[in-house]
């Protein structure tokens, strides 16, 4: 590890793991949390009808046990378990509820070998919930009846529901990115295509501001999508990044015409390259690259029509691809320099998305669409919980005030004042 000014640097593949090892560890507590709260619901509905002599139920809620830490493979949590009060005495016994998930003096679990993603893409159905707890929380929770598996699905179902429908008056997203991500649904031959929507507040946070389910992205599902954002009181981004799927245009253009269109950089230079034999990839993505990190809009223009030449007599398709669009490239250089590496690509949602991609070919993917869209909504709630906020965030007031920027320098405004012409003089 080196030192720079007397401070450590960390590299790229530490700082994904310490990001990786939070999102496991808040992921195991919410898991962990919703499970024992299903855990005594189910408990409380078996013995509802147990009373006294005056009616007065047996077996009641009683507050939560003081918090405590409990290790897991991804570190140390620290738990709040509910508790119950029970008052039933059989054959002369007092009863107690006994946690199955969580035993009183628990304090470690006894395997985790999975982190959060995995344990959310698996636990999504009765039969795939047990083992994702078991390996969370050892063989305790192997005793797990199925309706509290149900019943720990169907509350992620309803967060998700909930958190679709709230107002969206009281805040603003100056920047937002859009993409579709697909999932298989083992009990449907089509995909899964969840529209999903990023955003950036004034103070330089990125939070998930939408998550529904599209059909391939077209535009109606889009157009649904942005007048439900409008309706619930958002207001228009100032900028909004997206890859080359025609619907979000079109339908972006009917909801916020003057919000400014970026595409993401990643996808066209993905798209270009596909048009290419693999002998040719290797130089034509250099060139790529160095468009896209030019200093100035006029530079990454002539870059690009210099590739797009060298292309155009042996790989047309190619230089067709890359002049396709090319002002929507173009817009980051209208904003802050320092904001050009968060607007160039729709990274903010690939990179979170990409570890449940991954894991979906293994795991044959959700067994519903509106599981699948909970898995994706719990995993994006934890993982924004590890986002950076965006650099130079104190510029970000300023694009939402409309302040100018060409090549990424502000431009001061000069209101300059005709000076007045004299009166003439009466003869």
């Amino acid at each position: 590890m080196k030192r720079i000014r007397g401070r450590q640097t960390v590299s790229k593949e530490e700082m994904a793991a310490v990001s990786l090892e939070e999102i496991a560890r808040e992921g195991a507590r919410m898991l962990l949390r919703t499970a024992l709260e299903a855990e005594v619901g189910d408990y409380l509905a078996e013995h509802g009808d147990a009373r006294d002599v005056r009616g007065h139920a047996l077996v009641v809620r009683n507050g939560h046990a003081r918090p405590r830490g409990v290790t897991v493979g991804s570190g140390t949590i620290l738990v709040s378990a509910p508790r119950v009060d029970d008052r039933r005495v059989v054959d002369g016994e007092r009863q107690r509820f006994r946690s199955r998930i969580l035993p009183p003096y628990l304090r470690r679990s006894r395997e985790v070998s999975e982190l959060l993603p995995v344990l959310y893409l698996r636990g999504l159905s009765t039969g795939d919930m047990r083992p994702a707890l078991v390996g969370l929380l050892g063989e305790a929770a192997s005793g797990l009846s199925p309706s509290t598996v149900t019943r720990l699905t169907l509350s992620w179902q309803g967060e998700l529901d909930a958190w679709s429908r709230r107002s969206l008056s009281d805040v603003d997203y100056v920047y937002v990115w859009v993409d579709g991500v697909y999932f298989p649904i083992r009990l449907e031959e089509d995909r899964l295509a969840a529209l999903v929507v990023v955003g950036v507040r004034p103070d330089g946070t990125k939070e998930l501001v939408a998550l529904r389910d599209g059909h391939r992205e077209s535009e109606e599902s889009w157009l649904d999508l942005l007048r439900d954002l409008k309706a619930r009181g958002m207001r228009a981004p100032a900028l909004a990044a997206g890859d080359g799927a025609l619907g979000f245009w079109k339908a972006l253009g009917q909801v916020w015409p003057a919000t400014r269109e970026q595409r993401c950089w990643v996808h066209k230079i993905a798209n270009v390259l596909d048009k290419l034999p693999k002998r040719r990839q290797p130089e034509a993505k250099k060139d790529l690259h160095a468009a896209m990190y030019a200093e100035s809009r006029s530079g990454c223009v002539e870059r690009i029509e210099r590739l797009a030449t060298r292309l155009e007599s042996e790989h047309p398709r190619a230089a067709s691809a890359l002049r396709d669009d090319v002002e929507r490239l173009l817009t980051f250089f209208s904003f802050p320099q320092a904001h050009w590496k968060h607007l160039r690509t729709t990274n903010p949602i690939e990179s979170t998305f990409s570890t449940v991609k991954l894991r979906t070919k293994t795991t044959r993917g959700a067994g519903s669409r509106i599981a699948g869209l909970a898995m994706a909504f719990q995993l994006i709630r934890v993982a924004q919980r590890t986002w950076r906020r965006l650099d130079a965030a104190e510029l970000v007031p300023l694009v939402r005030a409309g302040v100018r920027f060409e090549d990424g320098e502000r431009v001061e405004r000069e209101d300059h004042v005709k000076p007045k012409k004299p009166r003439k003089r009466a003869a």
